[in-house]
């Protein structure tokens, strides 16, 4: 783990059930393949988080988080203001897709998710060939790392690697709005 990997040499990991760190648009996340239940409850260990929670997804386009999202359920006016502002650092909470399973959706109908225009999350996704989970890499409570330097020793130890990369300068992790109707969750 002490050399950072590339988003290419980072894909079949995650394939294979890999949780990894990389930078994100404001602060260093942990990822892994959300279709696998082992690696997302492994993610959740790692950062101490109930799975009740939810986890954000974060992917490349629209096109990767349309097996996830029910987008018929939104108005289209509304789904026409979400895709306004992506790719960017806008994470929204869409209707979820009937199968989509609860160690991503937590006890919530809906699903975090968010295109993302940051060039690692991007090359990442694409390498990968689908969205990933995003959550800080942080342990539930502490502060989440703006820098590679300030991962802490313990996550690192119970990764399987870190993707090479800085993070995208943002100030605070993205907002979290509802997509139905605009709320705002996080600011």
């Amino acid at each position: 783990m002490d050399t950072p990997l590339t988003p290419a040499a980072a894909a079949p990991l995650l394939h294979d059930g890999a949780v990894l760190a990389y930078p994100t648009e404001a602060v260093w996340g942990l990822g892994c393949d959300p279709r696998n239940e082992a690696a997302v409850l492994r993610l959740l260990q790692v950062k101490q988080r109930p799975a009740e929670k939810g986890l954000i997804l974060v992917a490349a386009d629209l096109d990767m988080l349309r097996p996830w999202l029910d987008l018929e359920a939104l108005p289209g006016d509304r789904l026409a203001g979400i895709l306004a502002g992506w790719p960017g650092p806008h994470t929204w909470i869409m209707p979820a897709a009937a199968g989509a399973p609860r160690w991503i959706t937590g006890a919530h109908e809906g699903i975090a998710v968010r295109v993302s225009a940051h060039p690692v999350v991007v090359a990442l996704c694409r390498a990968f060939g689908g969205p990933l989970v995003s959550t800080s890499a942080n342990l539930a409570g502490r502060p989440p790392a703006r820098s590679r330097a300030e991962l802490d020793p313990a996550v690192l130890a119970r990764v399987d690697g870190v993707v090479e990369g800085e993070t995208g300068g943002l100030e605070r992790p993205t907002p979290i709005r509802v997509a139905r109707d605009g709320r705002v969750l996080r600011t």
